[in-house]
């Protein structure tokens, strides 16, 4: 998972839980997940493309921008 790039469907910020779809390679396909900022900065907006760099099991991504 880690990695994997996506695209954001929930504006992802500080203090604010965000909505990704991340290509999952194994499932030849996209799935939403829960997305923090991996770092401080910026909010992303929809329509942003990810990268992510740390994956918690069942749902939960840390992104930041590719």
């Amino acid at each position: 998972m880690v990695g994997a790039t996506g695209r954001v469907t929930g504006r992802v910020g500080a203090g604010l839980v965000g909505e990704v779809m991340v290509h999952v390679a194994e499932r030849q396909g996209s799935e939403a997940f829960l997305a923090y900022l991996a770092v401080p900065g910026e909010a992303l907006e929809r329509g942003c493309q990810v990268v992510v760099v740390e994956y918690q099991p069942p749902r939960t991504v840390y992104v930041v921008p590719l």
